[in-house]
């Protein structure tokens, strides 16, 4: 009988190596699969995000025909954006070419006129030195043709992500319910409820956030279009996607489409146009922090500040700006499944008033729980008499 004991921790330690192996396997494959795992959790929020207008379209139609109807308008915005940004770039680069050589001739004429540059041309001969570079030029088109063939497999790969993301999130928007029914029924009763209950509120945590974020983009793009048109700044429009598109990054985003939108003003009436826009850009800033965003995201979300900041690092640290995007949604439903266990937590917690309340009553009669008088052989006293005597013994 003396073996047992080492057969047993021999035993322990084999059950502990085997598992040791089974995790670091299992983190190999996750991370070997990172890039579609990701594919398949894009698709899942962008479902979510999308399944309140299908949900809205079924009402009237077929849920096919309004999964079809809610991806048709998903594909027609960004053409509806090129079409609103790319005219107005072709038409300026082809004004800049056009006019490159008289942007030269000006150049020569000033460096011409100024004497400082006159000494610089003179000491360092810059002209010289450009004309050398630019004969060089043609030398380095196969580096250029490299960087184009690096830039159109890179193009090919985002619109193969793009279009397989879009498939997988058509099909969870067809099946998920199905699926979520499906594995809701291994369960019942109260918790099956509570599990649909959390699942639906996570499903309108990200579709409002998604909605609230879209209104603001709106609103930030349409009311810089309208600053940048009275102040006769070029790229107006190119401009107002900018701001709306960057005001989707939480925290910091329309700071940096306020700075972008900056350096392009000091190139159209300056000091005037800039310092117009620096203070619009100020003021609109305290109008979304503290009217238009909580006005819009209370009735979506409602996410403490400091656990949007949060999550606002952990997801541009792992995901760059796709992380920043996803971050808030990814908050809030983890909020709500925290909130949900803690009030499920206290309801099965019992209450001290049923803890009293399950304790064995006195004994006894009456209401109040008076107890009975003890037996005796002595006659009851009349009601308002004497007590009578006891017998003698």
């Amino acid at each position: 009988m003396e073996p047992q004991p080492a057969l047993s921790g021999a035993r322990v330690v084999l059950r502990t190596v085997l598992v040791i192996v089974a995790v670091v396997l299992s983190l190999y494959v996750i991370y070997l699969l990172r890039q579609p795992i990701t594919w398949v959790l894009l698709a899942t929020f962008l479902a979510v995000a999308l399944s309140g207008p299908v949900r809205w379209l079924s009402r009237w139609m077929g849920r096919g025909a309004a999964i079809a109807l809610v991806f048709l308008g998903l594909l027609a915005l960004p053409l509806l954006l090129a079409a609103a940004v790319l005219p107005p770039v072709v038409s300026e680069a082809d004004d800049l070419v056009r006019d490159l050589p008289r942007y030269a001739n000006d150049a020569q004429d000033f460096i011409q006129r100024n004497e400082r540059l006159r000494e610089l041309e003179s000491d360092y001969n810059v002209v010289a030195r450009l004309e050398d570079e630019a004969q060089k030029l043609p030398n380095r088109i196969g580096d250029a043709a490299g960087i184009l063939r690096d830039v159109g497999f890179g193009l090919v790969n985002s619109v193969f992500a793009l279009f397989t993301i879009l498939v997988l999130s058509a099909f969870i928007l067809g099946s998920g319910p199905r699926w979520r029914e499906a594995a809701l029924s291994l369960t019942h009763g109260d918790r099956a409820e509570r599990l649909r209950r959390v699942s639906d509120r996570m499903a309108q945590a990200v579709g409002g956030y998604v909605a609230g974020a879209l209104c603001i983009a709106g609103i930030a793009g349409a009311s810089t279009f309208i600053v940048l048109s009275i102040l006769g700044v070029p790229f107006a429009p190119p401009l107002a996607v900018l701001a709306g598109l960057f005001s989707l990054i939480p925290l910091i985003g329309a700071t940096i489409a306020a700075i972008l939108i900056a350096v392009v003003t000091l190139f159209t009436n300056f000091p005037t146009a800039t310092i117009v826009w620096v203070i619009w850009a100020v003021l609109y800033q305290q109008l979304e922090n503290y009217v238009i965003q909580p006005q819009v995201q209370k009735r979506t979300v409602n996410v403490q500040p400091f656990v949007v900041l949060v999550a606002v690092l952990f997801g541009s640290t792992l995901l760059g700006v796709l992380g920043a995007l996803v971050a808030i949604p990814v908050a809030a439903s983890i909020q709500v499944a925290v909130r949900e266990w803690w009030d499920w937590r206290n309801d099965s917690r019992p209450s001290p008033a049923a803890d009293d309340g399950d304790a064995d009553p006195p004994e006894g009669d009456g209401a109040g729980g008076e107890a009975e008088p003890p037996d005796g052989d002595g006659p009851e006293p009349a009601a308002g008499g004497p007590m009578p005597k006891p017998a003698p013994a």
